[in-house]
């Protein structure tokens, strides 16, 4: 999820506990091998034994569509020994798709072949390489093709976001299909897709049959979901406030002041969902644009109390 979950996220969100594995955001290969400082910056977690701060492992995703550069980059992020390497064919942002990149390549199962073959030859087998994928472009009709190319190719695991690219972000997810892709291939299938609640956690592990959900919007709107899902019991909105100080030490170490109260905005705009409290603190602090404005509307940020 560019732009919205990363590495700042991702260290809180683990914080709040129930999430086995993380996936960072993508990192866009094109005809170049990239420096090391690149995957540093979008997964600094790889120096750190790709481990957030809670101790929950961290893939890196790749996006491309040159099967030998993507071998490269993926042989050169090998070194750091991350927690695996996924690769994205479920993109549906437009520039990314008219660049070749992400749910279009749903169009090409021999390419997707061809990518995930060579990036598993790439790199030791200890780092599992898996991918996410949709369920077609314009319509589902590549779907089980991509699934069994994707595996044949020697990938560990697959993730099925139950939409096209046309489809976008739009309800429903069709879970339904997932599960007509795991009867297909043997390797492990992750739903994902339209889960924002732990009724439709449930209902989405029924109708998949998968054993294993990702998470995307929905834990950045409850960061308790998974927590939940597995023991039953949330995230109250005094238990987020020590999370919200996690948040902006972080966002104040990676982010340019001009984008810090955004980001803020940003992730309480999600928040707005789950949380009624959070919809009266966007209310307040919505106007505010500086560090110093915004701990001054938002304290707790600073003493951590309420």
């Amino acid at each position: 999820m560019e732009g919205l979950l990363d590495c700042v996220l991702r260290d809180v969100i683990t914080r709040a506990g129930g999430i086995d594995i993380c996936v960072t955001e993508f990192i866009r290969v094109t005809n170049t091998l990239l420096p090391n400082r690149t995957f540093e910056r979008i997964a600094p977690e790889l120096l750190t034994n790709s481990k957030t701060a809670s101790g929950v492992p961290v893939r890196v995703q790749l996006l491309g569509s040159d099967p030998v550069c993507l071998a490269e980059n993926a042989a050169r992020l090998a070194g750091f020994s991350p927690a695996g390497i996924d690769l994205n064919f479920g993109c549906p942002a437009k520039t990314v798709n008219r660049h070749r990149g992400g749910a279009v390549l749903l169009n090409e199962p021999e390419l997707i072949y061809q990518i995930v073959k060579a990036v598993r030859d790439a790199v030791p087998p200890s780092i599992p390489v898996t991918a996410k994928m949709r369920l077609g472009y314009t319509d589902t009709s590549p779907a089980i093709a991509c699934a069994q190319a994707i595996e044949a190719a020697g990938a560990d695991e697959v993730v099925v976001h139950a939409r096209t690219k046309t489809d976008g972000y739009k309800p429903p997810a069709y879970w339904e299909w997932i599960a007509l892709i795991k009867e297909q291939v043997g390797i492990n299938v992750v739903a994902n897709g339209e889960i924002w609640t732990v009724e439709e956690f449930r209902r989405c592990k029924e109708v998949s049959q998968c054993d294993d959900i990702m998470l995307g919007r929905g834990i950045v709107s409850n960061p308790g979901l998974a927590l939940e899902a597995k023991t039953g019991q949330g995230l109250a909105w005094e238990a987020l406030m020590p999370l919200f100080v996690v948040f902006w030490q972080q966002v104040l170490l990676h982010c340019y002041p001009k984008y810090q109260a955004g980001r803020l905005k940003q992730w309480l705009n999600y928040l707005r969902r789950h949380y009624p409290e959070a919809e009266v603190l966007f209310a307040q602090i919505r106007t505010l644009n500086t560090r110093e404005e915004i701990e001054v509307g938002f304290p707790a940020l600073v003493l951590g109390s309420v």
